[in-house]
């Protein structure tokens, strides 16, 4: 049992919300409501644990720096749902999950440790070419849905799936 209290208030506020966000944005939560609220309230349990969104459905550091590729929305959720039709913990699903033409299914976990997500970003800062220096602007890539912006710093809410600045990375 959670000894941090979430009322159904906050819950209904904050599910009503990400779903009319989620929508806006061409996303689909899942059909299951009440599943999809007690998903919401875990996230609203790790907002007042950590201070961030962390997926509930994964072990938190607790620690925002190390936990980014986890907040919800994940770094994984589109390749979560363009290969198996839901993210990790099910909260967003594909159309054909949602009009239940697929069952939902168990999913294999993206996140390798923090060695593999290190290695990753070292691999692709090592990409970037000469060309990159000569830009007017550097280009920021939102981590979570790929939206790609050329100007001195990244936005503070990314225009497409609402994640926050700390969500970008600097691609080039």
């Amino acid at each position: 049992m959670s000894t941090f209290s979430i009322t159904p208030e906050e819950v209904e506020d904050a599910y009503t919300k990400l779903k009319r966000e989620a929508e806006a944005s061409g996303y689909h939560l899942l059909s299951d409501e009440r599943f999809g609220k007690e998903l919401v309230k875990g996230i609203l349990i790790n907002i007042k644990r950590y201070g961030y969104g962390a997926c509930p459905c994964r072990l938190a550091a607790g620690i925002e720096e190390k936990d980014r590729d986890i907040e919800c929305p994940c770094d994984y959720r589109d390749q979560d749902l363009d290969e198996y039709g839901q993210c990790y913990c099910g909260l967003y699903v594909s159309d054909d999950l949602l009009n239940r033409l697929e069952r939902m299914g168990s999913i294999p976990e993206r996140r390798g440790g923090r060695k593999d997500r290190r290695s990753k970003i070292e691999a692709e800062s090592s990409k970037l070419s000469p060309q990159s220096e000569k830009l007017a602007y550097p280009v920021w890539r939102c981590s979570v849905c790929g939206y790609l912006c050329a100007r001195d710093v990244p936005p503070l809410i990314c225009p497409i799936c609402k994640a926050k600045k700390e969500r970008f990375d600097r691609f080039l």
